[in-house]
């Protein structure tokens, strides 16, 4: 049997290559609207968590910059410290970037939230709910802390094409609730 690690590093060069062949493809545009629908069904929830798109990942720029249109507060993580849960910056379509960790921009002198709701990237995704990061670990700590406070909804947002039979994982691993492709929605049950 391989070791964890080795396969998660496998799972993870091939999730890559799968991702940047989507990527490009006129996809985010109908993945933003079954997004926006997602969003939709959790109407009461006020702070929802984006990302900022980089490299390869699919943008939710579109469904946050409709959010925010909608009176949502809108925020997105910033890494403050290795092995840290994240934090998260208010971010308006008009707010002042700048990069920070790992090249994702952040914004600059907003407030500090704590999002309901989190719009998680990642690179691979299986029907049980999990996801396949990039490996810091700092998502599943983040919704570890956030969920042992109180209901806190992670939904992945990814192409189709990132779908894989089983994602690596151990116990730390934090499932989504539901996952967002250009194709569906997914739910899954916690």
């Amino acid at each position: 049997m391989k070791n964890l690690i080795i396969e998660k590093a496998e799972a993870r060069t091939a999730a890559f290559a799968r991702r940047k062949a989507a990527f490009g493809q006129g996809l985010d545009e109908p993945a933003n609207a079954w997004l926006l629908g997602y969003l939709a069904m959790n109407a009461e929830i006020s702070i929802i968590s984006g990302y900022m798109p980089m490299r390869t990942e699919i943008s939710p720029l579109a469904a946050m910059t409709v959010m925010h249109g909608q009176d949502k507060r809108i925020c997105v993580p910033v890494i403050p410290g290795k092995d840290q849960p994240l934090e998260f910056r208010e971010w308006t379509p008009q707010c002042e970037m700048a990069e920070g960790a790992f090249g994702a921009l952040i914004p600059v002198g907003t407030a500090v939230l704590e999002p309901e709701l989190l719009i998680t990237p990642l690179l691979a995704w299986d029907r049980k709910g999990y996801r396949l990061g990039y490996g810091g670990g700092y998502y599943d700590r983040t919704l570890e802390q956030l969920r042992a406070r109180r209901r806190t909804i992670a939904v992945g947002f990814a192409y189709s094409a990132q779908e894989v039979q089983k994602v690596p994982r151990e116990a730390t691993d934090q499932p989504l609730d539901a996952l967002v492709t250009e194709k569906e929605i997914h739910f899954f049950d916690l």
